[in-house]
């Protein structure tokens, strides 16, 4: 057959593009290195918290790192419709972690377990009802809940660096300006270094930040080395799970909240690709795949595992967009589960320089979210009371800390989560001005571009 038509070749998009094995490597460490302190201290919260024995703790640390690994190979390949093919990193989800120990507190770690399972179930039961709903989900609910992301993200890890109030380090000047100069170091390195030298600029700064704590005196490797190199997971570590719908009314809840975030992450990784993508059967694959790692999760005795907005800060600041990149990561992840000297060098690096890489990571998803609301009409009054409502019932958990502490205690677990308040105060809020007896102008306003693709603003 003649090739005179003009004829080409299908052009390979930049998120399904295959990098070299070197340069896979080195982008896919640099987002493990971003997220792995999120296992690490998961795990030791609920240790700590529950008086779990060091064998149990590192055993647990082991299977979070194997299940985190697992999920992001999965959202990479995406097979038989679980995953989106996109570069997604998974990890314990901060909120799921704090009801994981409220139900171990309340009744014992197998009632725990098993309301994991029970909310992996529940979300294949309610996502053919919630796909259906996406259109509620206009460019200002999404971008609310970017900016919700990035400075509840902020908070945590600004937490990290500072410390818990009334101990010793907590406000050490030393580890603020540990972090201070990781940010500084990273910010340089984008600044002045250029190709991919440039591109792992977040890498680096963490790097230089780590020879800086050891510098001072502030970091010890001596414990990498000790102890047995391979690390097993165990499956059911608390036993055989406990089934109690009761208890696990929390995490239920949860569900429906994670399957909004899950939205907004979808939509704002598939833009920072440059993918162009149909919410409507792409968001469906993305929760479908965090069901599926948050019930293996269960049975082996992790909170869920869902997937992160941390790494979509990561995609932006790099402009590495490859899916097969967070594949690599995946693959990190579960050698460091499996070879427990990795795991170990990882929970060596000083809190301050994981901190302060995470800090500039985070506070570019912000910036995303504000590009996207900058792109809907805030001077309409639908617009402006929906962000307005939004922000105040996301902020005010976040900035009044115990707000809501003489409530219920199966009530504060939602309304003290800023991220979920924001976000179903935005729904509710989009629905009210669009939905139910709004103007026809608002609700084209809002109706407009209800699920932004990737190609949108470009």
């Amino acid at each position: 057959m003649s090739t005179a038509t003009g004829a080409s070749a299908p052009v390979t998009e930049p998120v399904d593009a295959m990098l070299p094995a070197s340069q896979l490597l080195v982008f896919g460490l640099q987002h493990v290195l971003v997220m792995g302190a999120v296992p690490i201290t998961s795990v030791f919260l609920v240790a700590k918290a529950l008086n779990l024995d060091t064998e149990t703790t590192l055993k647990l640390i082991s299977s979070t790192f194997l299940v985190c690994g697992l999920g992001s190979l999965l959202q990479a390949f995406g097979p038989l419709k679980f995953g989106a093919r996109l570069p997604f990193m998974m990890i314990p989800g901060g909120a799921p972690i704090v009801m994981f120990l409220t139900i171990a507190q309340q009744a014992d770690l197998p009632t725990a377990a098993g309301a994991v399972i029970m909310t992996s179930i529940c979300y294949f039961l309610l996502l053919p009802v919630f796909a259906r709903c996406l259109k509620y989900f206009p460019r200002i609910v999404i971008g609310t809940l970017l900016l919700l992301v990035s400075i509840n993200l902020l908070k945590v890890y600004g937490g990290i660096i500072v410390g818990r109030p009334g101990t010793p380090g907590f406000a050490d000047p030393a580890a603020i300006g540990l972090a201070f100069a990781t940010m500084a170091f990273t910010i340089g390195f984008a600044r002045f270094l250029k190709g991919m030298w440039g591109q792992v600029s977040v890498l680096l700064g963490l790097v230089a930040g780590t020879l800086l704590a050891v510098a001072c005196g502030r970091s010890d490797f001596s414990g990498v080395a000790s102890g047995a190199f391979l690390s097993w997971p165990t499956v059911m570590p608390f036993g055989w799970p406990k089934f109690d719908p009761v208890a696990a009314i929390p995490l239920l809840i949860f569900s429906v909240i994670s399957m909004v975030e899950a939205t907004g992450q979808t939509i704002a990784v598939a833009e920072a690709v440059d993918k162009k993508i149909d919410p409507r059967v792409d968001v469906p694959k993305t929760i479908r795949g965090d069901a599926l790692m948050s019930l293996v999760g269960g049975f082996m005795g992790t909170s869920m595992i869902i997937t992160s907005g941390e790494n979509i800060g990561i995609v932006r600041a790099t402009g590495v967009r490859s899916r097969f990149v967070t594949a690599a990561a995946g693959l990190i992840l579960v050698c460091i589960a499996l070879i427990a000297p990795f795991g170990r060098l990882a929970n060596a690096i000083p809190a301050p320089v994981v901190g302060g890489t995470a800090m500039i990571v985070f506070a570019i998803i912000g910036t995303m979210g504000i590009d996207m609301l900058r792109q809907t009409n805030l001077r309409e009054r639908s617009g402006m009371f929906i962000l307005a409502g939004a922000l105040t019932m996301g902020l005010l958990p976040i900035l009044v800390p115990g707000l809501y502490s003489r409530f219920p205690a199966d009530l504060q677990l939602v309304l003290g989560n800023g991220l979920a308040m924001g976000s179903l105060t935005a729904v509710l809020l989009n629905l009210l001005f669009h939905h139910f007896g709004g103007s026809s102008a608002e609700a084209a306003e809002g109706e407009a571009r209800p699920l932004p693709s990737s190609a949108a603003g470009h």
